[in-house]
């Protein structure tokens, strides 16, 4: 019995010996992404095209920083269970403790004596050996939970060190984006805006709409450079940014409101790229959409992009595929050892929208025709 009682406190105090699979694995894998982006923005001071290599970098950062936040998440909500549990028997488990406890203190020439003599010992004996493997698994059982409940909590102390580096790391990409589209004199233009026609067709506009059939009247430069290639495969295109559909076209808002759009959450300060080679016909702030930006992938086709709060690039330049067009607005949640509630849910740090339109030939077609809307990118 004595080896019995000590297996059982042996295994129950016993500290995380393993790691656990599911949200501690998925923790480490986000941990390697954003290792492996702090190294690529090291490496992109040195690159050709900085801002290809950057805009790699953001987007590594993003995919690492979501990765890691969903591990966490499903690591709180196995830890909620795993207390629930433990905490709904802890009566059962004390009392098998102390049960166990006070036979491990009787002496064992004693724990071999019976009232009835040998026959007695030799049954007893008997019914120790069947209830033997039942409370070893029970231990067992128990030793698994407090092993995973020690590498949970291990896991959400060592994430605020990951996760606090790999914002700054979010942050200083972003940065050093925004300095090399700057610095950037490279990308063939098409045009060159006339700012005094953009400001009259701001000024005489009254909705998305109108605007972007006005654009029509500020024609394109026939000297410059030429549009891209108008080769684009319906429904193949990428979401301009990081995120999962919230609304399709048609379908009204919580005013009753209905627009010819698509509406994309994303997360703060999330990248947005062109999803095709396109003329940037407009970038900007404009009615109460935020700052905009509208592409032409060919001519008559416009994809226009609306909510940033930060758009790249100049009017007329053509942009390759995947260009940074802007980043969406927001802050990035301020994360610490300790998971938050909210990180509990996987849609609540999706807080900003990105606002989708196509039009072909002044008429708006639904979006879904042209994106690949049936799952996140």
């Amino acid at each position: 019995m004595k080896r019995l009682v000590a297996l059982l406190f042996a295994l129950a105090l016993a500290g995380a010996t393993q790691a656990q699979d599911g949200p501690a694995a998925e923790a480490e894998a986000a941990a390697r992404m954003l290792e492996e982006a702090t190294r690529a923005l090291d490496d992109a001071s040195a690159a050709r095209d900085r801002v290809k290599a950057l805009t790699q970098t953001v987007r590594a950062y993003e995919a690492g920083l979501q990765a890691m936040r969903e591990g966490l998440r499903r690591a709180a909500v196995r830890q909620q269970a795993l207390e629930r549990d433990l905490a709904a028997r802890e009566e059962e488990i004390a009392q098998l403790l102390g049960v166990l406890q006070s036979m491990s203190h009787t002496p064992a020439p004693v724990t071999m004596l019976h009232p009835t003599g040998p026959v007695g010992a030799a049954r007893s004996g008997m019914i120790l050996a069947d209830v033997t493997p039942g409370l070893n698994a029970r231990v067992v059982k128990l030793r698994a939970k407090l092993d995973d409940l020690v590498v949970l909590r291990a896991l959400q102390d060592s994430a605020a060190n990951r996760l606090e580096d790999g914002l700054r790391g979010a942050q200083a990409a972003r940065a050093a984006l925004s300095q090399a589209i700057a610095d950037r004199t490279d990308l063939p233009r098409r045009f060159t805006e006339d700012p005094v026609k953009t400001a009259l067709l701001i000024a005489s506009t009254e909705s998305l709409d109108g605007f972007a059939s006005g654009l029509s009247q500020i024609a394109a430069d026939p000297t410059g450079a030429p549009g891209p290639a108008a080769e684009l495969a319906k429904g193949s295109l990428p979401l301009p940014v990081q995120g999962r559909l919230l609304r399709g076209a048609g379908e009204a808002d919580a005013a009753g409101i209905k627009r010819p759009g698509i509406l994309v959450a994303a997360p703060p300060r999330a990248l947005v790229t062109a999803p095709a080679a396109a003329t940037l016909r407009y970038r900007g702030p404009l009615l109460d959409y935020g700052d905009v930006a509208i592409l032409e992938p060919r001519s008559g086709l416009l994809i226009v992009l609306a909510g940033m709060e930060t758009t790249f690039g100049e009017t007329g330049e053509v942009l390759p595929a995947g260009s940074p067009v802007g980043l969406m607005g927001g802050l990035e949640p301020d994360d610490d050892g300790i998971v938050p509630a909210r990180l509990q849910d996987p849609g609540s740090d999706w807080t900003q929208t990105l606002y989708i339109e196509v039009r072909q030939d002044n008429t708006p077609v639904d979006p879904a025709q042209w994106f690949r809307t049936d799952k996140d990118d």
